[in-house]
């Protein structure tokens, strides 16, 4: 749709960076704002969102590298190339290093870490949802051949050479579907955080959220990967069942402690 803010030459500033940003330093912004409501140390959690999207980028890139790895063995130049670089990754690879690396932090520096969480689940949300418009105007991740009165075309060379999105093919806009589905559940969560909750909650009904969300959006996703072992679902679709059942034993942990 609009893969460039501008170009230079061969420099150009992609739009999906820009909005992936714009996502962080928003879901940034209100981690801050519900961690001081907590009564945290603002400063401290909000070095933690930067750790904590560092090792995203990091584990998106690596699952991506993983997903395509009989192409990157072939020409492992091309995991330091300006292409890899620049795409956004797989989203469960980065979530997953990211709980690993603040699970890290939260013991180094002594922080509770389900309170912190509770605090960062409605914050990511918002950067997803942001960063998923980068992904419509870039035209990664998109759908299936769709018929529906709602379905797009791509139609921006830049971004078939770019992404390799089909051009002029009316595909369901899965970006889209993602980008809506993260906004409703950071405004559920958030709405809700008003309120004193038991620690868990928050990141338990997150962990529910998306990934059922990402799970449903998966099957008009288009692939080019085939299904792990033959099985009808994809690699997110189990990812996101995983994470759903992480996020349900939170959620059940959390309402019995507060009992």
């Amino acid at each position: 749709m609009f893969p460039k803010v501008f170009s230079i030459g061969s420099f150009f500033l992609p739009t999906y960076g820009v909005l992936v940003t714009l996502g962080f330093l928003a879901g940034l912004s209100v981690v801050g704002k519900l961690a001081k409501r907590r009564g945290m140390d603002a400063q401290l959690v909000m070095d933690l969102g930067i750790y904590v999207a560092l090792a995203g980028l990091a584990g998106a890139k690596l699952l991506m590298i993983l997903y395509d790895f009989d192409t990157y063995l072939k020409k492992p130049s091309e995991i330091f190339s300006l292409a890899t670089l620049q795409a956004g990754g797989v989203f469960h690879g980065g979530l997953i290093a990211a709980l690993l690396v603040a699970v890290w932090y939260l013991r180094s520096r002594k922080l509770p870490f389900l309170p912190v969480a509770d605090v960062f689940a409605p914050g990511i949300a918002l950067g997803h949802a942001i960063g998923r418009l980068g992904c419509f105007a870039a035209g990664c991740c998109w759908g299936d051949f769709c018929e529906r009165p709602w379905a797009v075309r791509f139609t921006d060379p830049e971004a078939g050479r770019l992404v390799g999105v089909p051009l002029g093919v009316p595909l369901h806009p899965t970006q889209l579907y993602e980008a809506a589905a993260e906004f409703a559940i950071f405004a559920f969560l958030y709405l809700r955080s008003r309120e004193q909750r038991p620690a868990g909650t928050m990141i338990g009904l997150y962990l529910m959220l998306y990934p059922a969300a990402r799970f449903f959006v998966e099957f008009v996703r288009s692939h080019d990967q085939p299904n792990p072992f033959g099985w009808p679902l994809s690699l997110a679709q189990w990812a996101s069942a995983g994470l759903f059942l992480v996020g349900f034993w939170l959620l059940r942990k959390s309402q019995r402690a507060a009992t």
